[in-house]
C-alpha cells in the first residue's frame, strides 16, 4: 500500500531540529521524499505499523504535527502530479 506522510516539526528550539532530522530519517528508511516535509512510502501493514510507531516516538505532540494518509494498493488512480518530478517511481525498476 502507499502511505503519504506529511509533517510539521517545530524547530524553535535545538531539540526541534533534532526531532526533524530523526523523523525525516525514519521516513527515508521506508520511502522517498516528494516535497520538503512529504514522503511517499510503499509498505505492507506490518511495516506501516512499525514506521508509524517509530515516528510517533520521535515527535513532541505539544509542538509537532504529523499526518499519515493511506492511499491503499490502487493508489495510481488517486495520485495526480503536475510540474517537475524530482522523486523516483516507486513501482518501476530502479537502474543504477
Amino acid at each position: 500500500m502507499l502511505i503519504l506522510i506529511t509533517y510539521d516539526i517545530s524547530i524553535t528550539d535545538p531539540k526541534g531540529a533534532k526531532r526533524l532530522r530523526r523523523v525525516a530519517k525514519q521516513c527515508r528508511n521506508y520511502g522517498v521524499r516528494v516535497q520538503n516535509s512529504v514522503f511517499e512510502c510503499r509498505v505492507d501493514a506490518a511495516q506501516y505499523a512499525k514506521l508509524k510507531h517509530l515516528i510517533l516516538q520521535e515527535i513532541d505532540p505539544q509542538k509537532d504535527s504529523i499526518r499519515f494518509y493511506s492511499l491503499g494498493n490502487n493508489y495510481s488512480a488517486k495520485v495526480e502530479h503536475f510540474g517537475v518530478e524530482y522523486g523516483i517511481k516507486l513501482d518501476e525498476p530502479l537502474i543504477l
